[in-house]
């Protein structure tokens, strides 16, 4: 052997040594972490590059950062919110307690009966509610949101936004430095000489760039008037959403307007978020108004995730649900690459005998992620697992229904990105109404949608399964 092939060797075991040390002190699921390695060890240069770039590092920086504007937030509103009654007793079914405490304990808000909600499948009727919501505020307007597009949607709510700022309410936007990097000064122009203040969410600079780019990212839509009406959901700012505009094509999204107590707990998030991105944030009680009016609605919990929380609420949340479940689990999700625990969630709740159904877009919008979700529906399909295949349209709703008990509509997917790597939201209602409207409108997907079929998979040309079976290899990194 050569001196030059000893030195290369040696180069390329200190490499793979050092980069396994460093890989592992990340303390990622083992699956993750050896994903990595190999990935790191087998592909050196473009391995490198590609961690820095997507790879789940710990941040810590900005996980610091994060937590301080979590905590000054929270003890700024306590003295405002706090005073709401929580709903410790307010479901004689022991799952259902449990869930309420697996979220309150992981950091997050505590169950509260709201006052009203309404779900929206359609996407012009869940923009016309938050457009006559914001028309009718008198305080302050706060919206976050990933894509915020300047649109023909977009432009309709930055002129809406204009004309109430110019009219003294205060106007909060923020968005996603990636989704919306199609904001740019010249659409914005307009808001900020009304007034309205507008930020980015870890926006890129040459000093971060890397890093920032895909991780870190605000993946939540949150709108919140006078602290009284609160929306969330998985839609955009985006003609996407909109049948006026995309016609048939538009994308099928599912969306939740609260109105009530649990809004203060979306008001807590946003401006979380605002304080990250801005260094400041209103606490005072306006933007935290008593409730009045005797709550008569469901009980409504929000739960908020991300990389700056280890307890990663939503993904126990999603786990505990859908292990606890005795009769029905229906779940939404665009983009399905399930880690160990919630494949196997799902798979021994089908072999317990739950109705266990799965709805997936037919064709989404990421090939390697559509590729990774396919290669797991054989084994789901095998355990007794109904996988539907939707659209087109593209499907973009992210919902889980949970017997009779638990309803949740959010942001989140049912991925390692949305629930540890994104910032994600959702809101869990513990009420038989609103999971049995959430079902209803889950048997309407089911008419656009196609059983998948073991048999029909089978005779999928080999290049096909091959590719879907090395996409799962990449399941830990997406």
């Amino acid at each position: 052997m050569s001196d030059y092939m000893i030195l290369l060797t040696i180069g390329e075991t200190i490499w793979v040594v050092a980069l396994s040390v460093w890989i592992i002190m990340e303390r990622r699921s083992p699956a993750a972490t050896l994903a990595w390695i190999f990935a790191l060890a087998f592909v050196p240069l473009l391995g490198i590059g590609i961690y820095w770039l997507i790879g789940p590092r710990r941040l810590t920086r900005k996980r610091r950062r994060y937590k301080l504007a979590r905590s000054r937030v929270r003890e700024a509103a306590a003295g405002n919110r706090l005073g709401a009654p929580h709903a410790r007793n307010l479901s004689d079914d022991a799952h259902v307690r449990q869930l309420m405490q697996l979220v309150e304990r992981s950091g997050e808000a505590p169950a509260v009966p709201c006052r009203r909600l309404e779900l929206f499948s359609s996407g012009d009727a869940y923009f016309a509610s938050i457009e006559q919501a914001m028309a009718e505020a008198r305080h302050h307007i706060h919206l976050e949101f990933y894509i915020f597009l300047p649109d023909r949607v977009g432009m309709r709510w930055r002129d809406l936004l204009c004309e109430k700022a110019r009219q003294g309410v205060q106007v909060r936007l923020l968005v996603d430095a990636i989704g919306s990097d199609r904001l740019g000064r010249r659409f914005l122009k307009p808001l900020r000489e009304c007034g309205a203040e507008v930020a980015r969410f870890n926006p890129l600079t040459l000093a971060r760039l890397w890093p920032s780019l895909i991780n870190f990212r605000t993946h939540r839509k949150i709108a919140v008037c006078d602290g009284k009406v609160g929306f969330t959901g998985g839609s955009n700012v985006c003609e996407w959403h909109s049948e006026t505009f995309f016609g048939p094509r538009a994308w099928r999204d599912t969306n939740i307007r609260i109105e009530g107590v649990p809004v203060l707990w979306l008001q807590t998030v946003f401006l979380e978020d605002w304080l990250f991105a801005t260094g400041k944030a209103p606490s005072d009680e306006a933007f935290f108004p008593p409730e009045k009016t005797v709550a008569g609605g469901p009980c409504v919990q929000i739960a908020a995730s991300g990389p700056d929380h280890d307890l990663y609420a939503i993904h126990k949340f999603y786990f505990s649900a859908i292990a606890g479940s005795r009769h029905r689990v229906f779940a939404t999700t665009p983009y399905f690459v399930p880690d160990e625990s919630i494949f196997a969630a799902l798979v021994g709740a089908a072999l317990r005998g739950v109705d266990v159904r799965l709805l997936v877009p037919k064709q989404g919008d990421h090939r390697l992620v559509a590729a990774a979700a396919r290669s797991y529906y054989d084994d789901l399909a095998r355990a007794g697992v109904a996988i539907y295949e939707y659209g087109p349209p593209m499907l973009h709703a992210k919902t889980l229904v949970v017997d009779r008990q638990v309803a949740v509509i959010g942001t989140a997917n049912m991925d390692n990105r949305s629930f540890r790597l994104n910032f994600e939201i959702m809101a869990a209602v513990y009420d038989a109404e609103t999971a049995d409207r959430l079902a209803a409108l889950f048997e309407e997907d089911l008419a656009r949608a196609t059983r998948y079929s073991l048999r029909e998979a089978r005779k999928a040309p080999f290049a096909v399964r091959m590719a879907e079976c090395t996409a799962r290899l990449f399941s830990p990194l997406l």
